[in-house]
């Protein structure tokens, strides 16, 4: 099984690689749901992990497959700017999913 990158920026990327991890930088809405869809086709990946700001161009497909797909896992990490929403999406996440909201 396999980890997978979308990142938008190529030194997130880049460090990734470092550590075994494939991935594509990329920058528009249409892009990332093309790259999604292909990943999605693939049995081997296990784990996208996407930067918040590519997320946040497709936070509802990527929700959708969350609570409606067994796998892969997307798992947001923060961007190199590091804007902190990460712990707001996965409460989110959380509380769509189970109902269960987090402090």
């Amino acid at each position: 099984m396999r980890m997978y990158l979308l990142s938008d920026n190529d030194d997130t990327l880049m460090g990734m690689r470092m550590s075994g991890v494939e991935g594509v930088v990329i920058h528009q809405e249409h892009e990332v749901r093309e790259k999604l869809k292909e990943l999605m086709q693939q049995d081997d990946i296990a784990v996208i992990l996407m930067t918040s700001t590519l997320l946040n161009l497709v936070r509802e497909t990527v929700y959708d497959i969350k609570l409606n797909c067994p796998k892969p896992l997307i798992i947001e990490i923060p961007d190199r700017h590091g804007n902190g929403q990460t712990k707001d999406s996965i409460s989110k996440y959380v509380k769509d999913a189970i109902g269960v909201e987090m402090k």
